[in-house]
């Protein structure tokens, strides 16, 4: 007999090609029910943790679920620039990178550590007139949004400390930041900070606020037999969540 569900949070582990709205499709099919809605946006080429709620009682909390700061490893490749600032758009552009000592990385980085104004994509599900600013971009059409302040706590290197240049011109970071932050336009951003420029090759989400996704369903299985089940077995109540948000 099925086992009566109202309503949870699930942590799930977005696998590499995947919307955020594919995943919630998945998790609407194997728990049989409509109101399902996801607490933050991972872009396709991106993968980690993507929380999913279902049930309104869930879905109700979504905006202080999102509240919490969050957590990233970040693959910039430096010498290229793309009209979306990842793997999915055209490149635009192509410098020479380097030499790039580590100091003058740590210098660059140094620049995005704080509060600093940022200005979104026009690749992003920003609202422009009801529709997002992706519409308009896929059509030609440019819509700029003024800069917003966000707050970047960490930002670090984490590939191994040597000089960058054309042989070697991925810079692998780890950024903790505030909700808001377009982790494609701070990749971006260092690149023309470093003079080369600079796109997101790979972007990987390991936590939101206290949610990490080491206590995630792996994603990849949500399109198996067994998909309910695997959910059901680290879902988690909203009472408990709001706990854990307090």
């Amino acid at each position: 007999m099925t086992t009566e569900f109202e309503a949870g949070v699930f942590l799930v582990d977005k696998p590499v090609g995947a919307s955020s709205f594919y995943m919630v499709r998945k998790v609407r099919n194997a728990l049989g029910m409509k109101k399902v809605g996801h607490a933050g946006t991972l872009d396709p080429f991106a993968t980690g943790l993507l929380i999913i709620c279902a049930g309104r009682p869930a879905t109700k909390i979504i905006s202080q679920i999102q509240d919490g700061e969050k957590e990233y490893l970040a693959t910039i490749c430096l010498g290229r620039e793309t009209t979306t600032l990842d793997p999915e758009g055209d490149i635009t552009a192509i410098k020479p990178v380097g030499p790039l000592s580590e100091s003058v990385v740590e210098e660059c980085l140094q620049k995005f550590r704080g509060e600093i104004q940022q200005i979104p994509p026009i690749y992003s599900a920003l609202k422009h007139k009801g529709k997002p600013l992706y519409h308009y971009a896929r059509k030609g059409i440019s819509i700029s949004k003024p800069p917003r302040t966000i707050t970047i706590h960490t930002l670090e290197r984490v590939d191994p400390i040597g000089v960058l240049d054309d042989d070697f011109c991925s810079l692998h970071i780890r950024v903790v930041c505030s909700k808001g932050t377009y982790i494609r336009t701070l990749g971006a951003d260092i690149g023309k900070e470093l003079g080369c420029g600079g796109y997101l090759t790979a972007l990987r989400r390991v936590r939101s606020g206290c949610f990490h996704v080491d206590n995630s369903v792996d994603g990849s299985l949500l399109q198996k037999e067994g998909a309910r089940e695997r959910l059901l077995g680290k879902v988690l109540s909203v009472p408990d969540v709001l706990n854990l948000l307090q």
